[in-house]
């Protein structure tokens, strides 16, 4: 659930424990983080240890935490407005890391959300359009959220603790009391913590942006192409194989653009992308 100052607690089925790690963890270089499926020994005296971490699904390491199901990515609709830069940078992220990206538009009360729900509707993926003034718009995410592990990223003011707080009215009180008990410091920017959400978990983690993810999961433009799902279908359609849909002739995904068939926007998106990286040379492995 959480692991700090060399204690790792851990949730079994019956209780909570506080855990130190084993010797052969840190022989081995493994560092456990929230998220992590563990195996532990508890003592008669109740001292707890951390004896093995399982193989993980997936990780980031900023913030740290592992087995992600979810990145509920929270876009608003009017002040602060959505850079969908941004907001595809972290879904492409998450589909390198194998995460689900989920796209909640909130302030849904206050101005039209077609024209990004459409957007993003059309690049195949889920979105929920929301309140978190009116509690009854929440139910869907919160029954999309149940039984998952998730961490939810948006530029600061688009509503993301009031969505929570809408959802589970004791969360942010608690994550809030915590935060201020261990100080918004150097220490909890490398700390994550789970917490029961909607019969799952919400990772809170103080000092998470989503700059933090573009600095620290890159992608090289070789995989970028695949982080954007509407483009499957139409790859095939490229005169080029391998073609980079940039500015090659007769390339299908910039036909399906024209077309209408991929949002502009997107597309957009991930031509800024790969201009950043296309000329990075990749570290050859000896």
């Amino acid at each position: 659930m959480r692991g700090i100052g060399g204690f790792y607690y851990v949730e079994t089925a019956d209780a909570v424990y506080t855990c130190r790690a084993r010797g052969n963890l840190r022989r081995q270089g493994i560092t456990p983080v929230a998220g992590d499926r563990v195996e532990i020994e508890v003592q008669p005296s109740g001292e707890g240890f951390l004896t093995q971490v399982l193989e993980r699904r997936n990780n980031l390491l900023r913030p740290p935490v592992a087995n992600l199901d979810l990145l509920v990515l929270v876009a608003s609709v009017c002040q602060p407005t959505t850079n969908t830069l941004v907001l595809d940078k972290m879904i492409a992220i998450a589909e390198k890391k194998e995460i689900t990206p989920i796209v909640v538009i909130n302030k849904a009360d206050l101005a039209d959300p077609s024209e990004l729900e459409e957007t993003y509707r059309k690049a195949g993926l889920e979105c929920f359009v929301v309140s978190a003034m009116q509690p009854d718009s929440l139910e869907p995410l919160r029954k999309r959220l149940a039984g998952h592990i998730s961490v939810f990223s948006g530029n600061s003011g688009v509503g993301k603790s009031s969505i929570l707080n809408a959802i589970d009215p004791s969360l942010v009180l608690e994550t809030g009391e915590i935060s201020q008990k261990l100080g918004r410091g150097r220490h909890t920017t490398r700390t994550a913590t789970l917490y029961h959400l909607a019969d799952g978990y919400i990772v809170d983690t103080p000092g998470f942006s989503s700059l933090d993810l573009e600095q620290v999961e890159p992608i090289n433009k070789d995989e970028l192409a695949d982080c954007f799902r509407e483009f499957a279908p139409f790859v095939n359609d490229c005169r080029f194989i391998g073609c980079a849909h940039y500015k090659e002739p007769n390339c299908g995904v910039r036909q399906a653009v024209e077309e209408g068939l991929i949002a502009r926007s997107r597309y957009e998106s991930y031509v800024t992308m790969y201009e950043a990286v296309k000329d990075k040379k990749e570290w050859v492995k000896g």
